[in-house]
């Protein structure tokens, strides 16, 4: 599953330059995830980088985009492919 970022964000920039796929960005309100550059850091690291520098831990699995080790190693390749 990829992850989500939750309303209790409070935009100190620490997550959106951790993350290896550019899946983070600037939303209207609070930084926001692409779910289809979310790989959770598979691939990259053993845990989201996100996760690990956000000061209030605001940056969930999101429930609603499922995905299995399998899958987020696929989109990895996929995302990081050089053509």
């Amino acid at each position: 599953m990829a992850l989500m970022i939750t309303d209790e964000c409070i935009n100190c920039d620490v997550c959106e330059p951790a993350c290896p796929n550019e899946a983070i960005y600037q939303g209207e309100e609070i930084y926001e995830i692409n779910p289809d550059k979310c790989t959770e850091c598979v691939g990259h690291y053993d845990k989201p980088q996100c996760q690990l520098v956000c000061p209030i831990d605001c940056i969930p699995f999101n429930p609603e985009v499922v995905e299995s080790k399998d899958q987020l190693m696929e989109k990895y390749y996929r995302l990081t492919a050089v053509n």
